[in-house]
């Protein structure tokens, strides 16, 4: 809908449309401008209120004002508004998803349209490095709730004329910013505008949930394909990295997380960890947690396998101290302690960092050796359950390690229950889980091991030097594919 020449026919509409009476932080001023009439429309609290007082003491100032009237609305922008982000509009959904994200509307009497003044300034947190992403060394920088300092972030980085955010709203209650950025020299056209429309065709109140809410608006996935679909992080270096190698970015305003199209599995193995190491010190731990992906989902079910249906084997190679233990008492004891440290995990990471490391450890040990003694566990058991936590906390993203550990729950209940048949029918679940799960754009989950890439399948094992760490050209992943 378009404004009106009258004034107090655009202050109506406003009064009708928003609650500028019944909500306190809801700014509006009758001004004049000269001897022309003005409304003054605006957010309390995300407005910088010093810049904004000068602009308005500027605009009244008699010799800005020498004619009394304004009669050309383009001319006086361009002549008596000095501020650099000002511009006009005259369309009411314009200007009041402006208003409500932070910019301030200026109306004047006999004009269509109105002059926003962009003097917006958001609450947040200083920029800190993310607790779940630190490195021993490098930058200690990370996205915050806000996009434009995430935006800056990123800008700071890459300073290629080439680097594009394109705007859109999400959200019919919350017009939530969301921002795609990518390199126009080399990004993938199909799967930009594929997301692009994805974005504008959403039917959706709010992103409750920030980035994560995004993430599976995007992507519907069901329930048996628990491995995360989309990459997520916290940290500018890293987002920049995927930017120069042809990715997209998707950023969420009130949210620190930068979603990363297109997604492969290996980049949950990869860490930030590597590039602040030497090659060979990078290429070492990489594999130690290539390593510890297998070793997480398998090396408990394993046990109880050869365990329950080896007992003697078992206990010849020393996998088993005890071979009487019934498999019934095993199988308990693994949930038990399955469940254990879970519990220890979560506890420790909801609390405060004074307090969780000294819990974790103190508890584990007290329980631990209580468990024993009232033969509520054994000590196999819990050595192979700490191996297991050990290389589930080895692997780089944490969402990642959550599916790894439902995986292995399924593992041992269908191994308890089942015996052997019960182990490979469940593993070919998992295998299959796995194999079929999901990505935006329908490409391929193991690229660059389906389809082979011997070049860039080397690069993700092995890490490369800094000359030969960025492809010359950007990596052929196929084509786009319909992933619902």
């Amino acid at each position: 809908m378009a404004l009106s020449t009258s004034l107090q026919e655009n202050i109506r509409y406003i009064q009708e449309h928003l609650p500028v009476k019944a909500s306190f932080d809801l700014m509006t001023r009758n001004l004049y401008l000269g001897e022309t009439p003005a409304f003054f429309l605006g957010v309390n609290g995300f407005c910088k209120t010093e810049i904004l007082q000068q602009i308005v003491a500027d605009l009244q100032d008699p010799l800005y004002m020498s004619d009394g009237t304004v009669d050309d609305i383009v001319r006086y922008l361009a002549g008596k508004i000095g501020y650099a982000q000002a511009s006009l509009a005259d369309s009411w959904d314009e200007i009041l998803r402006n208003v409500l994200s932070g910019p301030s509307a200026l109306f004047i009497e006999g004009f269509s349209q109105a002059i926003l003044i962009d003097v917006r300034t958001y609450p947040g947190r200083s920029i800190a490095e993310p607790d779940l992403e630190r490195v021993t060394k490098g930058a200690r920088d990370g996205f915050v709730e806000t996009l434009l300092f995430n935006a800056n972030l990123i800008r700071r980085r890459v300073r290629s004329p080439e680097l594009v955010f394109s705007m859109h709203s999400v959200g019919s209650k919350s017009k939530t910013d969301v921002a795609i950025a990518y390199l126009a020299d080399t990004v993938n056209r199909e799967l930009l505008e594929k997301l692009a429309r994805t974005l504008d065709s959403l039917e959706v109140t709010s992103l409750t949930m920030g980035s994560k809410s995004l993430e599976e608006l995007l992507l519907h996935k069901r329930w048996w394909n628990p491995l995360p679909s989309i990459r997520t992080t916290e940290r500018p270096d890293v987002a920049c990295s995927y930017l120069l190698e042809g990715h997209i970015l998707v950023l969420v305003d009130n949210s620190p997380l930068v979603l990363v199209l297109p997604c492969t599995i290996f980049q949950f193995t990869q860490s930030p960890e590597d590039y602040y190491k030497s090659p060979s010190v990078g290429t070492y731990f990489r594999l130690v947690r290539f390593l510890c992906i297998p070793i997480s989902l398998l090396l408990l079910p394993s046990f109880l396998l050869a365990a329950t249906c080896f007992p003697d084997f078992a206990g010849e190679i020393g996998l088993l101290s005890d071979s009487s233990l019934t498999w019934q008492r095993l199988f308990f004891y693994v949930l038990a302690v399955e469940f254990l440290l879970d519990l220890f995990k979560y506890s420790s990471s909801l609390n405060s960092g004074k307090f969780s490391g000294s819990l974790s450890i103190v508890g584990g040990l007290i329980i631990g050796d209580i468990a024993v003694s009232l033969n509520w566990a054994s000590v196999d058991v819990l050595f192979y359950a700490a191996v297991t936590l050990l290389s589930s906390l080895a692997i780089a993203d944490v969402e990642f390690s959550d599916a790894i550990r439902l995986y292995r729950i399924l593992l041992l209940l269908a191994t308890g229950l089942f015996r052997l048949p019960g182990f490979l029918v469940s593993l070919a679940l998992t295998l299959l889980s796995i194999a079929t799960t999901p990505t935006f754009g329908g490409f391929s989950y193991f690229w660059p091991l389906v389809p082979f890439n011997r070049k860039a399948l080397g690069r993700l094992l092995f890490r490369s030097p800094t000359p030969k760490a960025q492809p010359s050209t950007i990596w052929n992943r196929g084509k786009l594919h319909d992933s619902d």
